[in-house]
């Protein structure tokens, strides 16, 4: 196969920062993606209906002329969030989901949940009304190892959170590990998980071998090749409960190469063609569009889009820049060490 035409894809997890930085990264994704959920973890967060009613304002004003992109809002889940809030948020449109940041899991998170009783009737309410919770699926604790953290999180903090409110529907973000991709399985309903396009190519070999290599640390951290080919298995087996969240997250480079490094992984500019390679190489490109553009409407319970876009197999390489560069300062490009031969036409 050398050209594939498919739905428009969304993107279901992305972080396009504000100011001078939303302003530079915004026209990777739009150029792209129709849609994309919003991150939340701003300093500071947007944590009421009123900040993401101004934040989504400053993002459609960032949007380059020509471009059709909606941003899709969602709310900082804290212990104080107001129930009343949130629903009103959910009834009017404006937001498409909450975050749930377990505190100290990543960038912007030291304002999340430490107490899950105390963000309860947010919960509640979201189970009652039928709005999707986010997760951060990842425990802080500083007795459980990093490469541990989703795997604990599933047995101590989600799977009774599941059992208790069994109506809430609840998007696994990020996932990384075989035990995350088996419990989504596992699951009869109200569960899913998106998957990025890093943790598809990278190990935690990509991080640490031949020297620390800042710009693949992320948050969820890389983790062991098996979870790597489980991750694969599932966005490339065509389940609806598998999605594309790209987790693209843009630093500038000195925050990056420096003591003590930002988690994030800049993917917008090359996604697209990074996955067409991976779902080639795993025989899959005919399920490629139910991962970029099907599942995760379906999921969220959006039209799928109607406008295409055809990927086409160049014999040589597609050139795409090793760095950008925006009004906050240059940002790195994911390099996913290997010659990229498919691009967006």
């Amino acid at each position: 196969m050398t050209k594939l035409t498919i739905r428009r894809p969304d993107d279901w997890h992305l972080h396009l920062r504000d100011g001078a930085m939303l302003e530079g990264v915004i026209g990777d994704t739009s150029r792209h993606f129709a849609r994309a959920i919003i991150m939340p973890n701003l300093v500071p967060p947007v944590v009421t209906c009123a900040d993401a009613r101004a934040y989504r304002e400053r993002i459609v004003r960032a949007i380059p002329a020509g471009d059709r992109f909606e941003p899709l809002m969602t709310l900082y889940l804290t212990e104080h969030t107001s129930p009343d809030d949130v629903e009103e948020g959910w009834k009017s449109g404006l937001i498409a989901a909450v975050k749930l940041y377990p505190a100290g899991a990543t960038t912007n998170s030291h304002g999340g949940v430490r107490d899950m009783d105390k963000a309860m009737p947010v919960l509640e309410r979201m189970a009652k009304i039928g709005l999707n919770l986010c997760v951060h699926g990842e425990v802080t604790t500083p007795e459980v190892d990093i490469f541990d953290r989703e795997a604990v999180f599933i047995e101590t903090v989600l799977d009774p959170l599941r059992r208790r409110l069994p109506d809430l529907k609840i998007t696994m973000e990020h996932v990384t590990t075989e035990d995350g991709v088996n419990y989504v399985r596992a699951a009869d309903r109200n569960l899913a998980a998106s998957i990025t396009t890093h943790h598809l190519i990278i190990n935690r070999n990509a991080i640490l071998v031949g020297g620390i290599k800042p710009h693949y640390y992320c948050l969820p951290v890389a983790k062991r090749e098996k979870h790597r080919v489980a991750l694969r298995a599932a966005a490339t087996s065509g389940d609806a409960r598998f999605f594309l969240g790209t987790d693209s997250a843009p630093h500038v480079d000195p925050l990056k190469e420096c003591a003590c490094g930002c988690a994030g992984i800049y993917t917008s500019v090359n996604t697209m063609s990074c996955l067409a390679h991976v779902f080639e190489q795993e025989g899959a490109l005919d399920r490629l569009e139910a991962f970029a553009s099907l599942n995760g409407p379906a999921w969220y319970g959006l039209p799928v889009n109607e406008e295409t876009i055809t990927l086409v197999r160049r014999d040589a390489p597609v050139a795409f820049p090793e760095k950008i560069e925006t009004g906050a300062g240059p940002v790195t490009v994911f390099d996913p060490m290997f010659p990229l031969h498919w691009d967006v036409a």
